[in-house]
């Protein structure tokens, strides 16, 4: 069994939103990265694809994702499964923001896209693709 204790947690801020890494590869972890998300009211993330699946779930306040063609509005409690390479963005509620504790596979790695959630969006070079800090 391995613990990990709270004072051995991560914080990564970035320019959208506060990640705070509870589990991954450094820290003991050897399959998934989970972390804690916290966003602003109305913050927005950027339009972005992950090549691994993630599940995110909505511990306070709410978020609009978007994904692919696809849109939803996320509540406490709500869980959504965001499948690999596929345009994604995500909208903290304009007057709650967003808490959220979000899982994936460890070495998932990030990628920005332009124009619309919705695509088409042209191929990602690997070199391109990075594993956020938050996930190592």
């Amino acid at each position: 069994m391995q613990v990990i204790r709270s004072s051995e947690t991560r914080r990564t801020e970035t320019p959208n939103a506060v990640m705070t890494t509870l589990a991954s590869p450094t820290q003991g972890a050897a399959g998934r990265a989970v972390w804690r998300v916290e966003m602003a009211a109305g913050q927005a993330g950027p339009l972005h694809g992950i090549d691994a699946e993630q599940v995110w779930t909505v511990l306070a306040g709410g978020a609009s994702v978007e994904f692919g063609a696809q849109a939803a509005v996320l509540r406490p409690g709500d869980t959504a499964v965001l499948p690999a390479n596929v345009g994604r963005r995500i909208t903290a509620d304009p007057a709650a923001g967003l808490v959220a504790i979000v899982t994936a596979p460890a070495g998932m790695r990030a990628y920005v896209l332009a124009g619309t959630a919705a695509g088409p969006h042209p191929p990602v070079a690997d070199a391109d693709k990075i594993a956020p800090g938050w996930v190592v």
